[in-house]
């Protein structure tokens, strides 16, 4: 009878399917490209338009056409089922992390009760939902039962009812974060295999928080819910795990005086992209939020609107 794979197994195998790797030798293309710069700072831009008006639609930007197409040819859209006969999963996550972009990355600490496991893996299948109480979601492309067939990290989450978020936020430990992401077996530390440190001094949680990373969360277990496969009936394909902040944990200099605004030029935010690609974030421009009565002119303003739209459309 064979034996179950276990979740490392299956990564493994996914990614022989995956091929995330588009590159043959990538240490040869990466020496081809230019080396870091790590000295420039975050700076603000103005918008595409900044005398865009209610109403106008998309700016002047819209009308750039791709290289890929005529002056003359309208871009257009195709559609695509997720489910299509003959089409792997494998498609549709490289299609939906290279879609889905920037996303943040939460670098999950676990520890077993026992305390004697102790995983630290990268999730970019996560955010934050809300603010009161701080809820933050993780996704795990695997079920929670058997628990040879579930993530480390969530094995340990279920059992624990706790993990520590790090938020890969900073160049200088991006590739030991990254060291985080092999398909390590049940007992290897990614501690050791990433050589990023521990520290235990967390008030809620028993995991230990990342000294590297700028921003971290401790937090507790709310719900887990998994979700049927779809190219496979009958079995978990998904688990989606909510949890909720209860201690946050900042590096002196990355916050404001009141505590409420991190600091774009020191945090220097990374972001993941499709692929092996990751993003530094190094440019932002800002947009007030608009007030309808004071930006929009009310209803009044509203039905003007409405009016100048139908006409447009009659022309």
């Amino acid at each position: 009878m064979a034996t179950e794979p276990t979740a490392a197994e299956k990564t493994a195998a996914f990614e022989k399917v995956l091929q995330r790797n588009p590159h043959g030798d990538f240490k040869a293309v990466e020496a081809s490209r230019p080396a870091f710069d790590p000295s420039p700072k975050f700076t603000y831009v103005q918008t595409p338009q900044p005398d865009w008006t209610f109403g106008s639609g998309a700016n002047s930007l819209s009308t750039t056409k791709s290289a890929s197409s005529s002056s003359s040819e309208e871009q257009k859209h195709i559609v695509i089922d997720p489910y299509t006969s003959g089409r792997p999963p494998a498609f549709n996550y490289k299609l939906l992390i290279s879609a889905i972009v920037p996303r943040p990355i939460a670098l999950v600490s676990t520890r077993s009760s026992d305390g004697l496991t102790e995983n630290l893996a990268p999730f970019s299948y996560f955010n934050v939902m809300s603010h009161d109480p701080p809820l933050f979601t993780l996704g795990f492309a695997s079920p929670l039962s058997p628990a040879s067939r579930a993530k480390d990290t969530l094995r340990i989450l279920h059992e624990t009812g706790e993990c520590v978020i790090n938020i890969i936020s900073s160049p200088h430990f991006i590739e030991a974060a990254n060291a985080c992401s092999t398909n390590a077996p049940l007992g290897v530390s990614e501690w050791v295999v990433s050589g990023l440190t521990p520290v235990y001094d967390t008030q809620k949680v028993k995991a230990a928080r990342c000294k590297e990373a700028g921003f971290a969360v401790e937090c507790k277990l709310v719900h887990v819910k998994e979700f049927e496969s779809r190219s496979k009936p009958g079995e978990t394909g998904t688990t989606l795990v909510v949890v909720e902040g209860t201690r946050f944990w900042i590096q002196e200099g990355l916050v404001n005086e009141e505590r409420n605004q991190m600091d774009l030029d020191q945090y220097r935010p990374l972001a993941r992209m499709g692929g092996i690609t990751y993003g530094v974030v190094r440019e932002g421009l800002e947009i007030p939020r608009p007030d309808f009565e004071r930006d929009v002119g009310g209803v009044e303003g509203y039905e003007r609107l409405k009016k100048e739209r139908e006409a447009k459309k009659e022309e």
